[in-house]
Order: structure tokens, then C-alpha cells, then sequence
């Protein structure tokens, strides 16, 4: 891998050398922090977990012809080179800057509270059209996913399309140290997070941090609907460019037509240009997730042409609004994670199907001391956009049904209402509450595990 010798790394991590002094000058030919996908001439990282020492795993890889191994452990006198550190996670972030400093790449760093994977993923299609792209696989946002990220550059590669996931204060700076963007998103601040960071105010100063790395002439891109971001005063005098649903943003939209679950037409308005785009996945976030590619490609030189057809060409990954016609359901898989703001985008998404609407909503966590009101607005929320069937499951989600029987009783909707303590409750009750051709929203935090619901009906008989 270009600039990842041995010498480099030991240098780079403040680490101490212990191995053949003929091999300092020799590249790995990877790098992981995965036991099991160690190959010839690779470096391993130990990195210990929760549960798990990853230096026992040191021999093993070893066997399978790592070259070289980092460690935070004296491992005293071997029989393979190893680079002694104080801490096997900042060698992580330290090698990964090494390599991306290597490159003479275009970087797209994407953060924000909702959308950022979609976002993410928009933005990687349209630049596909003109660009050679390397794109986050996944989630790999954070202090791990994002250097192992950076490893999979090649020199064909011309862009990089990175998204940064904090959740503490602090978590930005490595990540943004690492990824240097030329181009810096922020999809919007919503209350992820709020129990580490306190206020939408905490959220922004930490999200926006990703700008204090960035190319001093790149390009700062922001939600100009979100109330935080359009009052957004930069530290170094950089003024954003907005893209949003209302017209007093540079990149907007004009005559849209929603087509239900089958997507949107728009009108796309660039501040030198117009255009007209379908976007397959339906919902407005989607809109504003268009709408930020458009930002992005023209920031990076594309024309109309191609910037419309990466918009077309997008299609969705599981467990975020993916739709998917089973035998009995149409089912929207949504169900990768969740927050406030992201469970009322998907109950917008539902409204538009012309079946019976089913939403299946379990609970969300990481929202701080005012999680239950979260859940019983989400409840409301249901309620007001007419779903037909409103399932809560967990704990959390007790509020969520009792808010939304609440709202019907209030305003006199035909929604029918349940809570089930566990999927296996659900599970024995759900021949009872489905029926034929329901249309159904499968959403909820990633620690509910709501992917088996989403297999369950998909292979109902």
C-alpha cells in the first residue's frame, strides 16, 4: 500500500520498532483490525474489545503471513516484527492519515443528524457518473469504520465519498484530521445523540468541527431549510452554500410531482441552471438528498446531464427505505436506525401508499432525558398522517401507543393501536393484524434488531 512501510507506520504512530531492520522498508500489502482477514504481508492492528483481547489473536495472524502487527502490549522477544504503541486505536487513526495523506484525492465528508448514509449514497451516484468513486461501505462512520475506509483507496480512485458519524464531543476531530474534505456536508441537526450532547446547539458546534480540517478552498454545503444550519456563522468567515425545498436556496426545487411510492419529479434549479431529474425512492428527504448531490456534483465540475442521470441511477440498500414486494406485503425496509426526525420522514413515506398503511415502530434510543416525549410524538405524528395500523414494540415504545390512542381518541382517527413488549409478542399476534396487501413500515433503532421482522415478512407463506 503507497507510503505504508513499516518505517513510515512506526514513525507516524510514535511507536517503538521491534522486528528485522531489513523489513522497515517494505509496504504492507493491507491493513485490518479483523483477525480473520489477514493475508500475506498484512498489517494487524490489535484492537481490543468489549469482550475480546485481540492480541491473542497476534499468533494466528502471524500464520496466515501478516508481515507486521501493532500492539499495545510488550510482547517481549518474537519471532515476527511487531510496532510496540501506547494505543492500537490512535495507531488506527495515525496509519490512516499516513495512507490518505498519499493521495491526491477529492474528498466528500458527509455528517449530520438524519440521512446520513442515504445522503451519502446519492451523493456517490451522481459522481459516479464523471468520477472514478470510493464510498463509505455501510455505516463505517466512526473512529473505526472511517480509517479502514480510507485503507480501500487505490490510485484509480478520484473521489471519496466519506461519511462522519459523532456521537461524543470530541469524535469529529480525528475523523476530519483523517479525511482532510475538500467538500463538507451537513444534512441537518436533529436530536440525535442529545444524551453525549446536551442541545442541537452541542450537536452543531461538534458536527461542524469536520469544517476545521477541510481544504481552505473547498466547499462548505448545508441544509438551508434546518434552523441551525441557516444561521450558521463559520469560525473562519466561510460562508456556506444552501440547498433546500424553499426557493431562497442556491440549489432548489421547482413543479415537483410525487408519485407515490414509486418516487418524485422535480425540477432541479442550480444558481446558473435548470434541470429535471426522477428520484426512484420516494419522501422529501430524498428530495433534499438529491438536492445535495446536485450541490456537491456542481461544486466538483459536473454538468446537468450527468448529474440527473446519477440521480436516476440510485437505487436503495436494505434498511433504508428499501421497498420490497414480498408475496402477501409491500414492506418498507427503513428499519437500519432511528431518531425523531427520521421516524416522521418514513411516516411520510408511508402515507403515500394506496393500500392499507401499516407501520411497525419500535423504540429509539440515545435521546436523552426527553426520550418519552420523543416517543409519544412520534405516536401522535402516526396518527395525524392517517396510518390505518400503528404496532409499538419495546419498552420505550409503551409511550408511543399510548400518545397515538390518545391522538384517535382526540381527533376521532380510524388507527388502530398496539404495543407488544417483544418481537416474539408481535410475533404470535400478527396473523391477527396483518392482512392482504398491506403496505408496511418496518422502523426502529438498530439495537432492536428489526432486520428479522423485515425477513419474517418477507417469507411469510
Amino acid at each position: 500500500m503507497k507510503n505504508l512501510t513499516l518505517r513510515n507506520i512506526t514513525k507516524a504512530c510514535h511507536g517503538e520498532y521491534r522486528g528485522p531492520e531489513n523489513l522497515l522498508d517494505k509496504e504492507v500489502a493491507g491493513v485490518t483490525i479483523d483477525s480473520r482477514k489477514v493475508e500475506k504481508d498484512y498489517l494487524f492492528i490489535a484492537i481490543d474489545g468489549e469482550r475480546v483481547n485481540a492480541h491473542k489473536f497476534i499468533p494466528d495472524t502471524i500464520e496466515k503471513g501478516a508481515l507486521c502487527v501493532i500492539s499495545h502490549e510488550d510482547l517481549g522477544e518474537t519471532d515476527f516484527p511487531y510496532i510496540l504503541v501506547e494505543s492500537t486505536g490512535q495507531a488506527l487513526l495515525d496509519t490512516a492519515k499516513l495512507y490518505r495523506d498519499s493521495f491526491d484525492i477529492k474528498v466528500v465528508g458527509i455528517t449530520g443528524s438524519v440521512g446520513k448514509t442515504s445522503t451519502k449514497e446519492m451523493i456517490a451516484s451522481v459522481l459516479s457518473e464523471k468520477y472514478n468513486v470510493l464510498k463509505t461501505e455501510g455505516n463505517f462512520n466512526n473512529e473505526i469504520g472511517l480509517p479502514l475506509t480510507v485503507f480501500n483507496i487505490r490510485e484509480e480512485h478520484e473521489v471519496a465519498v466519506l461519511e462522519m458519524g459523532i456521537s461524543h464531543f470530541g469524535d469529529m476531530k480525528p475523523l476530519a484530521k483523517i479525511a482532510r474534505p475538500d467538500v463538507c456536508v451537513i444534512t441537518n441537526i436533529g436530536y440525535a445523540h442529545l444524551e453525549n450532547l446536551g442541545t442541537r446547539d452541542g450537536i452543531l458546534k461538534e458536527k461542524s468541527s469536520m469544517t476545521d480540517y477541510m481544504n481552505p478552498k473547498g466547499s462548505v454545503i448545508f441544509n438551508g431549510d434546518d434552523d441551525k444550519l441557516k444561521s450558521y456563522t463559520s469560525r473562519d468567515g466561510r460562508t456556506p452554500v444552501y440547498f433546500g425545498l424553499t426557493s431562497s436556496c442556491p440549489f432548489h426545487v421547482e413543479n415537483i410531482e410525487r408519485k407515490g411510492l414509486k418516487g418524485t419529479y422535480a425540477e432541479f434549479v442550480t444558481p446558473t441552471s435548470r434541470f429535471h431529474a426522477h428520484i426512484s425512492i420516494p419522501g422529501d428527504h430524498m428530495i433534499y438528498n438529491a438536492l445535495a448531490g446536485v450541490a456537491v456534483g456542481y461544486a466538483l465540475g459536473m454538468n446537468n446531464e450527468e448529474i440527473a442521470r446519477g440521480i436516476e441511477k440510485l437505487v436503495p440498500i436494505a434498511g433504508r427505505n428499501n421497498l420490497i414486494e414480498a408475496k402477501h406485503y409491500t414492506i418498507i425496509d427503513d428499519c437500519y436506525n432511528a431518531n425523531p426526525a427520521s421516524m416522521k420522514s418514513s411516516l411520510d413515506v408511508l402515507a403515500y401508499a394506496d393500500t392499507r398503511k401499516v407501520a411497525i415502530l419500535g423504540d429509539m434510543g440515545e435521546l436523552g432525558a426527553d426520550e418519552l416525549a420523543m416517543h409519544r410524538e412520534v405516536g401522535a405524528y402516526a396518527a395525524f398522517k392517517n396510518t390505518d395500523v400503528l404496532v409499538c414494540i419495546g419498552a420505550l415504545s409503551k409511550d408511543m401507543a399510548e400518545a397515538a390512542k390518545e391522538t384517535v381518541l382526540a381527533t376521532e382517527k380510524n388507527m388502530k393501536v398496539f404495543h407488544f413488549d417483544t418481537k416474539e409478542d408481535f410475533y404470535q399476534n400478527m396473523g391477527q393484524i396483518l392482512k392482504e396487501n398491506d403496505t408496511i413500515l418496518v422502523k426502529a433503532s438498530h439495537f432492536m434488531e428489526f432486520p428479522e421482522i423485515v425477513k419474517k415478512l418477507s417469507e411469510e407463506a
